[in-house]
């Protein structure tokens, strides 16, 4: 099946149990019930990030029930959900707990504002109390095997085996495919690559505590911490003012873009892959302006491993995380 039949309308074979798809980023949490009537039901919210820690689980719990009422699916029905997050993982007792360094506020302690001292929030403990069937996987994961599947990371219908996903959003995370198998590591935690160290700018302090990763430097929630007092208050302020001509904006974003560059290089000269395609939401309302650049970048470092790869947008599309949850239960 291509992209635009599945962003057009994925359906399950007549007489299939819904599933439960879930999207949870740093920024909000989406919830869609998927049955042999398509993708419905769609509801999202800020990510919860106060209370005690279990109030991600509780609240994606209290979402799948809302996504069904609007779906007019009985909550009971639900046969299997698939919950594609951002990471870290850590394994508890075998059971999947984030130390997502924008949700949880233990992470990097007081300075980097979240409302909470959690160095994990709960999620398939309360999920696996409620349903019988639950997959997590990192939202790379996710999104790599629905862009192998359905999006840009396939030739002809079959997928690619040398290739991986990156998505530069409110973080940045990455999934990884190496001939043919896709990595996953001791925790689930392959492709945190947003978290390889590239400076000592001490400006810049990552939510897992780090000062100077790529995920400090260039991820959404980066941007306006790093560049506010310069009268760019998020990504899209600084996006709006290099458009209209602004030398200083203009400067800043080719340096994300190398940062950016440099991490891209990093996995091709790591991994030897085919393609990356990219997504997430710095990345794709810009696409345009950023894809060339981040080629620039890449290109004539190392001509052997390079050339054979290319860069590309997600096939996917703003879709990529529904359809990263849904390639997880189907």
């Amino acid at each position: 099946m291509n992209s635009n039949a599945v962003t057009n309308g994925f359906k399950l074979p007549n007489g299939a149990a819904p599933v439960a798809c879930v999207d949870i980023g740093g920024t909000k949490v989406a919830v869609n019930i998927v049955d042999d009537q398509g993708v419905r039901g769609k509801v999202s919210e800020p990510t919860a990030t106060t209370g005690a820690s279990d109030a991600l689980g509780r609240q994606i719990i209290r979402l799948i029930g809302q996504s069904c009422d609007a779906a007019d699916v009985p909550v009971q029905r639900i046969a299997r959900v698939g919950v594609a997050s951002c990471g870290p993982f850590v394994l508890n007792k075998g059971m999947v707990e984030l130390a997502a360094p924008n949700i949880c506020g233990g992470q990097a302690g007081p300075a980097r504002g979240l409302p909470n001292d959690w160095k994990t929030a709960l999620l398939e403990a309360p999920l696996r109390a409620a349903f019988a069937q639950v997959r997590v996987e990192n939202d790379g994961i996710g999104a790599l095997e629905a862009e192998r599947r359905w999006g840009a990371l396939q030739i002809d219908g079959v997928p690619m085996a040398n290739c991986a996903y990156v998505t530069w959003s409110t973080g940045i995370g990455t999934g990884l495919c190496v001939d043919g198998h896709v990595l996953r590591g001791k925790n689930g935690n392959a492709g945190h690559a947003g978290h390889l160290f590239v400076s000592t700018n001490h400006d810049a302090l990552c939510g897992c505590g780090n000062v100077g990763d790529v995920e400090s430097l260039v991820a959404g929630n980066a941007i306006a911490r790093r560049f506010a007092s310069a009268g760019y208050l998020d990504s899209a302020s600084l996006f709006a003012a290099a458009y209209g001509g602004d030398a200083r904006a203009i400067a800043i974003i080719d340096d994300l873009c190398d940062v950016m560059g440099r991490m891209l290089f990093s996995l091709i000269a790591t991994l030897d892959v085919q393609r990356i395609s990219i997504g997430g939401s710095v990345y794709w309302h810009h696409r345009d302006y950023l894809l060339p650049r981040l080629r620039a970048v890449v290109k004539g470092k190392l001509p052997p491993l390079t050339d054979g790869c290319e860069l590309v947008s997600a096939g996917l599309g703003e879709r990529v995380g529904d359809f990263g949850a849904l390639a997880l239960v189907v």
